[in-house]
Order: C-alpha cells, then sequence, then structure tokens
C-alpha cells in the first residue's frame, strides 16, 4: 500500500517513474464515435459534463461524439442496470438536431465507449470498497459483451478532505488495470488545480459537487484522455473567460500527461 500511495503522490506532480507507474491503460489508436456516461449527479451539474466534452471536440474541429447521459443521484455503480443500458431500439436509438428535429440512429452499435463513475465516496469506503471493484468487473463484462470499451472517471477529493485524492486515484487505478479500462484522471486534476491555484474554486457550497470551473477541468481532462490531444487553446471557454479556461486547460493536459507518462500518444490541438 505505502509503495503504491508513493506512486500516486509522485502522478500528482507529475514525476513518476516508467519503472514505478502503474500499468496504466491506453484506449488505442481507435477514435471512439460514441460514448454513454453512466454516473451521477457529479456528471450532470451544470448542464451535464458530457456537453462539455462535445463543445470541446466542436471547437478544435473534431466530429463531437454522439453522446447520451445516464445519471441518477447519488448513484453508486450498482444503482445502475448497465446491461439494460444497451437494449436495442432503447436508450440511444434516437437524438435531437440542431433544429431540434427527432432523428432516429440506425448504429450497429450502440456505443463505442461507456464512461463510468461510482459514487463520489465508495471506492474508498470501508463497506462499499469491494462493491465497487466487484461491479468495475461486472460492468467492465457487460460492456464489452456490447462491443463496448470500459472507462473508469476517477472523481475528486471532497474540497476539505484532500486525502481523498490519493486514495480515489488508487482505487480506480487498480480498477482500471484490472479490468482493462482507461481511467480518466479527473480528481488528479483537481489536486493539480487547487495546488496552483486555490482562489479558483471548483466546488460549490456542499464542498463536493463541481462548480463550472470544476465541470469545465473535468471536461478538459475527459477529451485530453479520450483523444490524446492537448485542450490547451481550445476556443471553448464554457463562460468562464480565456484566462481561466487556459489555466484549466493546461492543468488536464499536464495532469493527463503525468498519469500516462511519456509513452502517451499527444497531438497538438
Amino acid at each position: 500500500m505505502l509503495a503504491r500511495l508513493t506512486v500516486l503522490a509522485a502522478l500528482l506532480i507529475g514525476t513518476a517513474q516508467a519503472q514505478t507507474q502503474p500499468a496504466i491503460r491506453d484506449l488505442g489508436p481507435e477514435a471512439a464515435r460514441s460514448a454513454i456516461y453512466v454516473g451521477n449527479s457529479f456528471f450532470y451539474y451544470n448542464n451535464s459534463m458530457h456537453g462539455h466534452v462535445s463543445l470541446m471536440q466542436r471547437a478544435a474541429g473534431m466530429a463531437a461524439m454522439r453522446t447520451t447521459s445516464i445519471t441518477i443521484s447519488g448513484a453508486g455503480w450498482e444503482w445502475h442496470d448497465v446491461a439494460s443500458y444497451f437494449r436495442p431500439n432503447a436508450v440511444g436509438s434516437y437524438r435531437f438536431d440542431a433544429r431540434n428535429n427527432v432523428v432516429f440512429n440506425s448504429n450497429a452499435r450502440l456505443f463505442d465507449l461507456a464512461i463510468m463513475m461510482d459514487c463520489s465516496q465508495c471506492p474508498i469506503h470501508p463497506r462499499l470498497g469491494p462493491v465497487f471493484h466487484d461491479y468495475a468487473r461486472r460492468h467492465s463484462e457487460t460492456v464489452r459483451a456490447h462491443g463496448a470499451r470500459p472507462v473508469f472517471f476517477m472523481s475528486w477529493a471532497y474540497k476539505d478532505m484532500p486525502e481523498m485524492t490519493a486514495q480515489l486515484a488508487e482505487a480506480y487505478t487498480v480498477a482500471g488495470n484490472a479490468n482493462d479500462a482507461l481511467v480518466i484522471p479527473a480528481g488528479l486534476a483537481f489536486a493539480r488545480s487547487m495546488a496552483e491555484r486555490p482562489g479558483l474554486d471548483l466546488y460549490v457550497a456542499d464542498l463536493r459537487h463541481p462548480s463550472l470551473a470544476g465541470t469545465y477541468l473535468a471536461a478538459a481532462t475527459t477529451y485530453a484522455t479520450l483523444s490524446g490531444h492537448s485542450p490547451v487553446g481550445n476556443g471553448y471557454d464554457a463562460g468562464l473567460g480565456a484566462e481561466t479556461a487556459a489555466f484549466l486547460q493546461r492543468m488536464a493536459w499536464e495532469t493527463v500527461q503525468g498519469y500516462f507518462g511519456a509513452g502517451r500518444r499527444a497531438a497538438s490541438n
């Protein structure tokens, strides 16, 4: 345990050595065209994180992924019936276009990715931690059975409990490696941002849920992880202003580079 925490502490500042870094999984070269987000209020705050990721993709001149977000307030992984989300002619079977017309999708595969987040404490809770690892395996098997890739979203520490950062990073990294799942290191990005600019509040008053800046940082980290492209210089700022957005973009990219190491795919925006 001590060795793992030492590695994760190094990852927080992006100095982990290749020989000690966990065997973090990469998404690979194939670009995903669609994703389903499965989680809770950490995803749906601020008009849903998946929308911000799509707007970053469009601002970068990329084709935005077709995305669907399924969230339950306070939900842990065991609350979600992931198999039901892949039923034919159900979730993701239609969408609304730019003119608010219903468009029916005819995809051989419903989703390329399933981006999943457990409840904010569950991975490190003494009673719920084993449930986290059990459902990491179960949901990964379900997702793969439907031709999609599992992706785990590493959530952030509560504002008044910074010690959660290393604990959550360890839990998600271990689960990602065990299930050959890509991990989005959003929690590490929060810690990096708080350390460099503590005056920029990433939280709302409850000290758990994200402010708009927090959602933007999580979205930028998701964008960078899934695409391998730096978000630095991206024209979408979510109304935060260019300077704040640029700072958060840099925090996201530095975190992704540090977490995945020198071997991570990288491309300029």
